[in-house]
Order: structure tokens, then sequence, then C-alpha cells
């Protein structure tokens, strides 16, 4: 047990408050120094974490608030050229994040399942939760809500961790036994700075395994086939049928391949999700739960009976002979594709729009062109989206104010099927893609509750 030791957090956000619960009881000192003003949604663990001796600055960060630290575990939230870091510099305070945290402070260091990717983390982290919980305690963790150290003293079998590529920018130890990496394509590329130290990011989790360790990647990206010859830990690929160590799709089912045994897991037919992005998601799960000890029998029921997560392709209501379809979390325009690709031979009508990424739209304009019918456009991103769409042929397009006028003009169009799949940020009219989300569904349900 430590005896008051300070140790700093940086940003009072979901991480911080929870490395601040485990510190304490670990038995340190904690100062929590936020950039920023009080945090409204927060005020209450704030308060009580006072009442057990944290300290707390806000709106700045003061040079006599942060001396003596033996560490400090910082927000992902916070970017890589903010003053702070200059600060502790000079007294050379370690910087980690809140998992290395969590590794560092955990008995087994075996124990860290990690999962990254631009599209599909959630769901694959969500489904793998899902299976293992059939034989193991694995919470899912991480970027998919609660932090890795809000678990550490309840040891549990697996930490099944969604970790971002701002947390990856930020660790130092933390060490996956398991890593997988969903996909690889252009996103938060002015957070990092370019695509490359977007890529470096994720590419830390895998480059700090061991040769016991394993690293499962998409068969089906070139970037990560290649990357594939510097991990040290066994290498598995899904998407892909290989000699060996790999998952892939035959005759409309799942089949592995471990230690040159041939299994098959499970036919598409009998998942809950579609699309083939989310039977990558599935091919990643079922790879992850045999490489974590399941049996096959096991990971398959639990394959059988998961749903995905919400505002992830998400129908959930069906009026007027129109299917609803939430796919809020769809932030950028690959993951966007992905559900306009599920859609064949039905009339449908999108919506789309948000906080411009500025990422190419070539192929999301391919697929609109091939499978939308009708597009209404939302948020800062209409002029440029409506823009690329006309030049790629693509001209039964409307702009609309607000997510409730969109719903309202895709229902007059009395397509087969509404898709809210923005491929754009929401912080232009939203908190977050989840407010996005919530706000689309209520909306719908209210419009048609009293017919």
């Amino acid at each position: 047990m430590v005896t008051k030791e300070k140790a700093l957090i940086l940003g009072c956000s979901i991480s911080g408050i929870s490395a601040a619960k485990l510190l304490l009881q670990l038995g340190y000192d904690v100062y929590i120094s936020e950039f920023g003003k009080i945090p409204d949604k927060f005020s209450s663990e704030i308060e009580e974490l006072k009442l057990k001796g944290v300290n707390f600055e806000f709106e700045g960060h003061t040079e006599q608030f942060l001396k003596d630290a033996l560490f400090a575990v910082t927000s992902p939230s916070i970017p890589n050229d903010a003053p702070v870091y200059e600060l502790l510099k000079k007294p050379g305070i370690e910087v980690i994040s809140e998992p290395d945290l969590a590794y560092r402070e955990t008995r087994n260091k075996n124990a860290f399942i990690g999962i990254t990717g631009t599209n599909g983390k959630t769901t694959t982290t969500s489904a793998v939760s899902h299976i293992l919980s059939k034989q193991f305690k694995a919470p899912a963790c991480g970027n998919i809500g609660n932090p890795p150290t809000a678990f550490v003293l309840d040891n549990p079998d697996w930490f099944v961790t969604e970790i971002s590529s701002f947390q990856l920018e930020k660790s130092r130890l933390f060490r996956a036994h398991i890593a997988c990496w969903t996909n690889f394509t252009p996103d938060h590329i002015t957070w990092h700075g370019s695509l490359e130290k977007y890529f470096n990011a994720k590419a830390k989790m895998f480059l700090n395994q061991t040769k016991d360790d394993f690293a499962i990647l998409n068969g089906q990206d070139k970037k990560l086939i290649e990357f594939a010859k510097k991990c040290p830990g066994q290498v598995f690929f899904f998407d892909k049928e290989l000699d060996n160590n790999c998952a892939f799709i035959k005759n409309d089912t799942i089949f592995i391949k471990i230690n040159g045994t041939l299994e098959e897991v499970i036919k598409l037919s009998e998942c809950l999700l579609s699309g083939h992005h989310n039977y990558q998601n599935i091919m990643c799960a079922i790879l992850i739960s045999k490489l974590a000890g399941m049996q096959t029998s096991l990971i398959k029921e639990g394959v059988k009976t998961f749903t995905p997560p919400e505002h992830r392709m998400e129908q959930f209501a069906k009026f007027e002979g129109i299917t609803f379809y939430n796919d809020s979390k769809a932030t950028n325009p690959e993951s966007a594709i992905a559900a306009i690709d599920a859609f064949n031979n039905k009339n449908v009508a999108l919506i789309a729009g948000g906080r411009d990424k500025l990422t190419p739209l070539d192929e999301f304009c391919k697929s609109v062109n091939k499978h939308i019918t009708s597009v209404v456009l939302i948020g800062e991103a209409s002029e440029r989206f409506e823009t690329e769409l006309h030049k790629s042929g693509f001209n039964k397009i409307y702009k609309e104010q607000s997510l409730q006028s969109a719903v309202d003009k895709c229902v007059s169009l009395k397509p087969d099927a509404v898709l809210l799949s923005p491929a754009c940020a929401s912080f232009d009219m939203f908190s977050g893609y989840e407010e996005r989300g919530k706000v689309f569904k209520e909306y719908v349900l209210s419009k048609f509750s009293n017919k």
C-alpha cells in the first residue's frame, strides 16, 4: 500500500474520475487539474471525491498545483501540444494514460483484450464481452463506457477494452495479450496531425506485444497485412482464408483455422447482425473468444444471442411500411458506407451530414449511387456533401435545417427504409452521436405514436 505519494490527474473526465477513485483506494494523495470549468455532469462525484480528500483545480493548469507529483494520468482529450505537458517536462513527471494505470495496477498482466480500429470496435467489444461472459468475468470497458480502472480491484478474468487512437497516443505501458485491429481508414487526422501519426498511434498496441501475445488483423486491409510483418505477437487474420490462423466466410458460414484445425462456427443466417461489416466484427469476436479459451459451442451460443449496440445499424421502428435504422455512430464516411452497402434493391432515404471531418467522399458517393434513392443533408457539411454527390451524378438531394425536419422530408418521400448514417461528427448540432441517435429515435417514435 502506497502512503500518501502524490498522483496527478489531468482532466476531470469519466476516465479521470475513475482513475481518482482507484488511486484513492491504493492510498495515493490525489490531485485533479482541469483546464475547463467544473463539468456539471460530474458535480456530485466531484463533491464526493472532495469529501474523501481529493484536491481540485479548474480553469487552468498551474505549476504550483502540478509540482511534486510522482506521475500524471492524462485524459485522452487533451491535445498533444497542450502547454501542460511542457510544465510536466521540467520536473520530469511521468505521463501515462488511464489504460496504462489499469494495466500497471492489475495483478494479471495477461488479462487485457484490446480492440481498436476506425470502425467496428464498439460492436466487436460488446460482442466479445457478451460471448466471454458465458464462461468468464469479462466486462466491456474503455472507450465504450466504464474505464478499465473501474474494474481493477474486481480482478476480472478479462478486461475487454475498446481503446481509441487518442488513448493509445498517450499510452506507454499498456499491453494487450489479445489485440484486434478491425480496420484502418482516414479519421481524426486533424487531432493527430497526419494519417501516418493516426496509424502509428494505433500500431503502438501491437508493437508493445510479446511473442506470447496474439494480434488479430483485417485480412482485407493491405496496410494491415503489411504491418503484420512487424508484429511481435502471433498474427491471426479475419475475413481471409489462409492455411492457418484465420477466420473466414465460406458458403454463408463462418469458419476458423487455429493451429491447423478447421472448425465451422456459425451460419450467417444464425447471426442477429447483418451486413458484411458486422460479419467482420463477429469474426473478430470469434477469434478473440477462441484465443481467450472459450469452447466453440459456447462461442456459437454467444454469437446467436448477441444484438448490436444502440446507434449502430439499429433497426428500432417500422411504421406505414417504412423501416427506420439508427446508425448515428457512423461518424465518418467509411462507417456510413458499411451501413449503406447493407441495403440492396430497396428504396432507401439516407440522412447524412453534421460536422465535416474533411475526409474523401469518392467511395461514399459510389455507395450512395448504388444503394440509396434519396439523400437528406443536415449540418455544417451539407454544402460539401451536396457538391460531391452532384459531381458523382447523384441528384435527388434535399437539405434541411434540423434532424426532425429531415425525418419529415424522408417520410414524405415514402421510402422502404429511412437510414440515419451521417458520415460526420455530431458536434455542430448535438453533444455527441448518442444524443443525435436519441433525438432521431424519439422524434420518429413520437411522430407515429398517435397514428
